[in-house]
């Protein structure tokens, strides 16, 4: 499709809405952190925002924007799909382990990043009001409120769907970066030599210069990047395509305003809040709509991250990396488009808590910078080893420097710890946690469940029907693996006597691909006992009842199987809460109650 045909130029106006917000508000913040560090001269801030422009080439447009970007699935990216693609790549249990855990914490690593995100970009641009007269003298708590009235709002017009979201937010987000490209060069006019800060080599001197210093500097810089790891991320929203060319325009704009900023900050050595002071000397008039539009910026900023934790979140539901939690499907167009209201509503919380333990967007950088520098990282480990299983020798090979330097600015982060940034260790770890009890306890009740395997159940069927009368139309049995019969099956059949003419034995199996659904029989195990397989991507929306209705079958009754667990070991018992929390599987996929019929198994574990 066409960029210049209505509906490309719509999907690139809504993938400014729903992906760059973050990335698009980080000006608001990024040269505030640096000042901190170094003084304002010219040759510093020439090496400062050298830094900034080749941090955006090469991590966001070279790691994302081409590297991660080229691996999608069918229009998906995100740590999940890596795993993904990276898993059938190995030869060993040993890598897939190590593969797993990687992934686990990159997943882990990007919620925590969607819970500071909202935080410091919402803060950043209130904290803008500081600089009218009449607002002065209002105290930090003022400000704060506000911040979390804004977040209570955003999260609140979640549930709406990130197609709505978009379509009303990608316009607004155009306007801002034509702002911040406008304003970028009406400063850039003042001080026409800040172009030489374009110059790779300004940000290599500085570096040299300041040493042990640049190295820390780096935490800050990086801010300019936050957001990046969403062109990926949130890509089965609105395509590929639309995003990098929506990228094109968004980067410019960046440039321009960080090129912008950094002519300002040379000509204003004692400016503290940059892009406010910069935009209020160019016109006062307007400066009060350039606050609003920087406030509705940050909340798009927020929309960005939102989006791209539902999106890994419903992956991990997918593929049993998360539990089973309720999933309302907001777009009839984009199957991949999905809102978790329990997500929603823990993120707020989180979000909310930081506003008000920090109270301060430069208190707030000192947290940020760990979660995205420890995602990035990961996601160039597990890009570079897809590279080399794939014998792609030039991907690998500039695959691996960019994982350095991801490494370099994550090491550069952890400097952050002492000053909250171990905050984004204790986020990060609540999904982590969450992930290791939910997978440990799945296989541990995998292996205390006493399954019967198929032929000994089959012998066992054929004598209980040789006398015993069958009850007339189909029954349906849920099981993973027809081959090792649950027990729940054994018990209906044969202690309650419910045996049915036509019993059908059907499993769910989530393939590696994103998307697809077919539904088919495989053979007979015996008179009266047939099997179903329905084959489904680990992204698709699937309608069981519909797929049974494609294949002509219409069931009596349902059964399946709930296993109550008695447990001593603490682990295990706080898995059986989690699995007493959310909806089994047949609530899951919403099949008809008035057929469904649980069968309750005591396992111990």
């Amino acid at each position: 499709m066409s960029i210049f045909s209505v509906s490309g130029i719509k999907d690139v106006i809504k993938s400014l809405g729903v992906v760059f917000g973050d990335i698009g508000t980080s000006p608001l913040y990024t040269l505030n952190a640096l000042v901190i560090f170094v003084a304002p001269t010219q040759a510093n801030i020439f090496g400062l925002i050298s830094l900034i422009v080749w941090t955006l080439v090469i991590l966001v447009f070279i790691e994302y924007a081409l590297l991660a970007m080229s691996l999608g699935r069918r229009g998906e990216g995100g740590t999940i799909v890596l795993r993904e693609l990276l898993i059938p790549l190995l030869r060993s249990r040993k890598q897939i382990a190590i593969v797993t855990f990687l992934s686990f914490v990159g997943i882990s690593l990007f919620i925590g990043d969607g819970v500071i995100t909202p935080a410091v970009s919402i803060l950043s641009a209130i904290e803008g009001i500081q600089l009218v007269k009449v607002f002065q003298f209002l105290p930090q708590v003022v400000f704060v409120a506000l911040a979390c009235v804004i977040a209570i709002v955003l999260f609140f017009f979640q549930s709406r769907g990130t197609d709505k979201v978009a379509a009303t937010f990608g316009p607004l987000m155009f306007i801002w970066f034509v702002t911040l490209a406008i304003t970028g060069l009406f400063a850039i006019v003042q001080f026409p030599s800040i172009v030489q800060a374009l110059n790779p080599w300004c940000g290599i001197s500085f570096m040299i210069e300041h040493g042990i210093l640049s190295f820390f500097v780096l935490s800050s810089v990086i801010l300019c990047a936050t957001g990046g790891e969403a062109l990926y991320a949130d890509m089965g929203h609105l395509g590929r395509k639309p995003i990098l060319r929506a990228w094109y325009f968004v980067f410019v704009a960046l440039v321009l305003s960080y090129l912008g900023q950094g002519a300002y900050l040379i000509t204003h050595p004692n400016t503290s809040l940059v892009l406010h002071e910069m935009v209020l000397s160019q016109t006062t008039l307007l400066y009060i709509p350039f606050i609003i539009l920087g406030i509705i910026a940050t909340v798009i900023a927020s929309q960005a991250l939102i989006s791209g934790v539902y999106s890994v979140v419903y992956q991990g539901i997918m593929t049993g990396i998360f539990p089973r939690l309720k999933v309302d499907y907001t777009s009839s167009r984009l199957r991949s488009q999905v809102y978790i209201g329990s997500v929603n509503w823990m993120l707020l919380l989180a979000v909310l808590f930081m506003i008000i333990n920090f109270g301060s967007s430069v208190r707030l950088t000192f947290a940020y910078g760990l979660a995205v520098t420890g995602t990035m990282t990961l996601t160039g480990i597990m890009m570079t080893w897809i590279f080399y299983r794939r014998r792609s020798s030039f991907k690998m090979v500039l695959s691996s420097l960019i994982t350095l330097i991801d490494l370099v600015f994550f090491c550069s982060s952890l400097g952050k710890l002492p000053y909250g940034g171990y905050w984004s260790i204790i986020i990060a770890m609540i999904p982590f946690g969450l992930i290791v009890i939910y997978t440990s306890g799945k296989r541990r009740l995998r292996s205390a469940r006493t399954p019967v395997p198929i032929k000994d159940f089959l012998e066992q069927y054929q004598q209980f029907t040789a006398t015993s009368a069958k009850l007339r139309g189909s029954a349906l049995f849920f099981m993973s693996d027809f081959r090792r019969v649950p027990s729940y099956v054994a018990q209906t059949m044969f202690k309650n006597n419910i045996v049915y003419e036509d019993n059908i034995f059907v499993s769910v199996i989530t393939r590696d691909n994103p998307f697809g659904v077919t539904g088919f029989f495989k053979e007979s195990l015996a008179p009266g006992i047939r099997v179903f397989e329905i084959h489904q991507g680990y992204m698709e929306v699937l309608d069981i009842g519909q797929v049974l209705k494609s294949a002509e079958i219409d069931a009596q009754v349902i059964f399946y199987g709930l296993d109550e667990i008695v447990t001593k070991n603490i682990l295990w018992r706080a898995y059986a809460i989690i699995e007493r929390l959310t909806p089994t599987f047949v609530q899951f996929y919403k099949l008809p109650p008035q057929k469904l019929h649980g069968v309750v198994t005591l396992v111990e574990m």
